[in-house]
């Protein structure tokens, strides 16, 4: 499915910071496809055949315990790319991926990427920079599920979810409070508590899966430290892009 005929692949940042040449390359085998939430992408063990690109979803890197239980290790949305294993010496993975925010993205087949990787040209320089990025906010959410409360914990993680949302979104979310207990690791009972006060401050509006973000301001100043370093690294993802690019393209 040619780029032309669906959309451009300016909406996800790391297929947008491609050069001229890469993009080409790849056009042809990019593949506009829809994410359903509660889709699974991957499983663990699973051999990768595919890699994909978000541009509207948001995906949630999922560890699931012996005892059903489960923890969100990280989340991709468009400053990214689902399928670093494809890359970093490794065909599978030891988490789950599941489409947590409905969209869509592009796939590509893994052996292809893998290819343009191995050509050693800009592409490497940012799926290494985007690993890094990913690295960190795996650390980052080890920290804060220890450290922090359920309320803070709660603002983080529907502030990184804002910030990897079109724009169009008015601030407006799809999500239940299971899905976010399972993400988190923690009872139900613990997000509908956070969300209540929350919502009795003025903060959020909740109902039945949709959720309105009323006051970011003051989520941001309820939310943790993590949340600062998280929003830092997406902004570096991107102008890391942007810059290596033009770079790029400069002595090219």
């Amino acid at each position: 499915m040619h780029l032309h005929s669906v959309n451009n692949i300016d909406k996800n940042h790391l297929l947008a910071a491609l050069s001229a040449e890469e993009s080409r390359r790849l056009s042809a085998h990019l593949e506009l496809v829809p994410m359903l939430a509660g889709e699974c992408l991957y499983e663990p063990d699973q051999h990768l055949n595919y890699v994909y690109f978000p541009t509207t979803a948001i995906i949630s890197l999922l560890y699931l315990f012996e005892s059903g239980s489960s923890a969100e290790i990280a989340a991709v949305g468009n400053e990214g790319m689902l399928g670093i294993s494809v890359f970093m010496g490794g065909d599978s993975t030891s988490s789950w991926a599941v489409v947590q925010t409905a969209g869509r993205g592009y796939r590509l087949a893994a052996h292809l990427l893998q290819q343009e990787f191995n050509r050693m040209g800009l592409i490497q320089r940012l799926l290494l920079s985007y690993t890094q990025g990913l690295a960190t906010q795996i650390s980052q959410n080890a920290a804060c599920n220890r450290h922090h409360s359920i309320e803070q914990q709660l603002c983080r993680w529907l502030l990184l979810r804002l910030d990897r949302l079109p724009h169009s979104h008015n601030n407006e979310l799809m999500m239940t409070q299971e899905l976010v207990a399972n993400a988190l690791g923690v009872r139900r009972e613990s997000i509908t508590e956070a969300a209540g006060r929350l919502q009795r401050a003025g903060m959020i509006s909740y109902s039945r899966g949709h959720l309105s973000i009323l006051n970011r301001a003051g989520l941001e100043t309820r939310a943790c430290e993590c949340y600062a370093v998280c929003k830092k690294e997406l902004n570096r993802l991107q102008m890391c892009s942007n810059v290596r690019k033009t770079a790029y393209m400069a002595h090219s």
